[in-house]
């Protein structure tokens, strides 16, 4: 029960930043997919250097154990290429397809319909997935650190630093 309520304060934390943010909103969202707002972009940049510093920090003093799912290139591919285009299609990625429905905007009930109709097709076709896309390209558990043999906390540390690069660009070029 424990973990449940973390993961519902969580939520509710991340929704209240996605909204403060301003990401929720359709002309965020497009402006993203036309690379003209990169509003978002910098939001889940920096959510993922956070959490890259904070999740391997508690994997460091033990409080946490990682669970990393293996690459598996013919998953990954199709699975970029049907997010990509209900995105594109919707203007909403999931995430944002909930919390506009909670600022009231109805249009993103077609994402979450979507979501739902997506998972029972996923159900029904993992059977023949795991037959076929499953096996392209099935490499193991990959991460940076461990293709290069290296400590994690370097590649952190460059991840951080090219965001930090990469937001300083995006306000100069005003995007």
């Amino acid at each position: 029960m424990k973990l449940i309520i973390m993961g519902l304060v969580t939520g509710i934390l991340f929704g209240f930043l996605l909204q403060k943010a301003r990401v929720l909103r359709y002309d965020k969202q497009i402006g993203a997919l036309r690379l003209l707002d990169m509003t978002i972009i910098k939001f889940m940049l920096t959510a993922v250097a956070v959490s890259m510093v904070g999740v391997y920090f508690l994997y460091d003093i033990g409080l946490v154990d990682l669970s990393i799912k293996g690459t598996i290139l013919g998953a990954n591919i199709l699975g970029a290429i049907l997010f990509g285009l209900g995105w594109g299609l919707l203007g909403y990625c999931p995430g944002t397809s909930l919390g506009a429905l909670g600022e009231g905007r109805y249009d993103a009930l077609w994402g979450i319909i979507g979501m739902i109709f997506g998972a029972a097709v996923f159900t029904r076709a993992y059977p023949a997935l795991t037959e076929t896309v499953y096996q392209w390209g099935d490499y193991g558990e990959l991460t940076v650190p461990s293709v290069l043999g290296i400590n994690h906390w370097p590649v952190i540390i460059v991840f951080v630093i090219i965001a930090v690069l990469v937001f300083r660009w995006f306000e100069k070029v005003n995007l």
